[in-house]
């Protein structure tokens, strides 16, 4: 087993938020634990915060939220692991939520190829294909899983989030570009 899988990523800092705080930032408020679909809910709000607080944001500004955001959910996450004694269960599903942002990464309101088009398509295709690849796990997304702690938890949805921002970029830009 290669050596990163075996390190323990320590995020201390978390384990000083109470418990019932932890679980509901893990859980949305709970969210994941009333739905047999956690992941694709994780998933809706992870559209919405993208909506309400990335959208307009410059890409520099974007990005370093993103990684602000993505540490913050993995610290928390591993809390809520602690606190729940159990390896990434699907009620935890913040680490979905802060994925999704990723997929729409360059893609705001400044970017002339998304005004192009209709900007619905290219949403709903963003989401789908995160949840393609979150389910799926191809291409060895599943073994990121296999990473201790809160950092495991987040790492396979970050992946699976930046594939869909790779496909959707080189599919927004062949149908912009001239035959």
């Amino acid at each position: 087993m290669p050596i990163i899988m075996q390190i323990k990523f320590r995020f201390l800092w978390a384990r000083f938020i109470p418990r019932s705080i932890v679980i509901n930032l893990a859980t949305l408020g709970g969210m994941g634990n009333h739905t047999s679909m956690p992941g694709t809910l994780g998933s809706v709000f992870g559209f919405i915060l993208y909506a309400l607080c990335f959208h307009y944001l410059n890409p520099f500004f974007y990005g370093v939220f993103l990684i602000a955001l993505a540490y913050l959910a993995a610290g928390i996450c591993d809390a809520a692991e602690y606190h729940l004694m159990e390896k990434d269960p699907s009620a935890i599903i913040l680490d979905e939520c802060v994925a999704v942002p990723f997929v729409f990464f360059g893609l705001n309101a400044y970017n002339p190829l998304v005004l192009q088009l209709s900007s619905w398509p290219i949403y709903i295709g963003g989401f789908l294909l995160f949840r393609f690849f979150d389910i799926l796990k191809p291409f060895g997304i599943a073994r990121l899983e296999k990473i201790r702690g809160g950092l495991g938890c987040v790492a396979d949805d970050l992946i699976s989030a930046l594939i869909s921002c790779l496909i959707l970029h080189i599919t927004i830009v062949t149908q912009v570009s001239p035959s």
